[in-house]
């Protein structure tokens, strides 16, 4: 017997107006484009506004997204929710270990100290081939699934009945 889907994970929550951040970084272009292209097409399902920044890499990511948040919130148009999205491929060196962990880490303390629904959509891979499946709107769209877990969980602060009836 197939289980239930569970509510509020199979379709987005309606955020009308939500303002939501994405800093993507373009180290792997077709790769960016993709989790890109992803991450918009629920931001836009679900209603929300969203401003794009860019970076090299993904190290770069943590920072710019401080960066931005802190600039919006002196503006007065503080952002409700964040994506990250990039790409990090194993190669010959520990320069993966670091740069997956590291950016990882940053992510989770800048959400937890600021209270910040944030989508991780930084892919960590072995190749480019498992990268371009994950990142892929047709197939794995990790992009997307960044997106839908930042308006879930913003969904959750303000209130909004998601996950599964008790």
């Amino acid at each position: 017997m197939k289980p239930e889907p569970r509510r509020g994970t199979q379709e987005g929550p309606r955020l009308e107006g939500a303002r939501c951040l994405v800093v993507e970084a373009r180290f792997y272009p077709r790769i960016a484009d993709a989790l890109l292209q992803g991450a918009l097409a629920v931001f836009k399902k679900a209603g929300a506004r969203c401003d794009v920044f860019t970076v090299p890499g993904a190290l770069e990511i943590p920072a710019a997204l401080v960066i931005a948040l802190d600039a919006a919130a002196k503006r007065g148009e503080p952002y409700e929710a964040a994506v990250a999205l990039g790409c990090v491929i194993r190669g010959e060196t520990s320069h993966y270990d670091i740069v997956a962990g590291e950016s990882a880490r940053a992510l989770m303390d800048i959400s937890l100290a600021r209270g910040l629904p944030l989508g991780n959509g930084i892919l960590t891979v072995d190749t480019e081939a498992q990268a371009l499946e994950r990142a892929d709107v047709s197939r794995l769209d990790k992009g997307g699934g960044a997106a839908h877990a930042a308006l879930s969980v913003l969904a959750i602060k303000h209130g909004a009945p998601v996950g599964v009836p008790r």
